[in-house]
């Protein structure tokens, strides 16, 4: 079992910066790819991107590219992170880390390939 617990949301003036964290716990995988998604207020929930394990192979969604950057820290901490740069309103939503631990490119963006989520964590921006 796995648990996932994201932190780092807050509220944010257009044009800062965020630094969103997931901090796994319980039997992590090397098979394990990280995904981030996002949730707007009254929207289905979307891809962000997506990080193998290792991290040496990421994948984004045209919306954030070049703004979001995800990564991971190689030490004891298997915390991953979601960077947000040049944050917009319409970046505004519940942010979440989900794990899975088969996936392939075609379905990166599919929520149902993910098998651990955590409880999200909220992002507001806003003049």
């Amino acid at each position: 079992q796995v648990q996932l617990a994201e932190s780092g949301g807050g509220s944010v003036q257009p044009g800062d910066s965020l630094r969103l964290s997931c901090a796994p716990s319980g039997t992590t995988s090397l098979w394990f790819h990280m995904g981030w998604f996002r949730q707007p207020a009254g929207k289905e929930r979307e891809f962000i991107g997506v990080m193998n394990w290792r991290g040496d192979r990421k994948y984004y969604s045209d919306s954030v590219k070049g703004r979001f950057t995800i990564s991971r820290d190689h030490g004891v901490k298997t915390t991953v992170y979601l960077q947000l740069a040049n944050l917009q309103p319409e970046d505004s939503g519940v942010y979440y880390c989900a794990a899975a631990y088969e996936v392939i490119s075609s379905d990166f963006g599919d929520e149902r390939r993910y098998d651990y989520w955590g409880q999200g964590t909220q992002v507001i921006v806003s003049a």
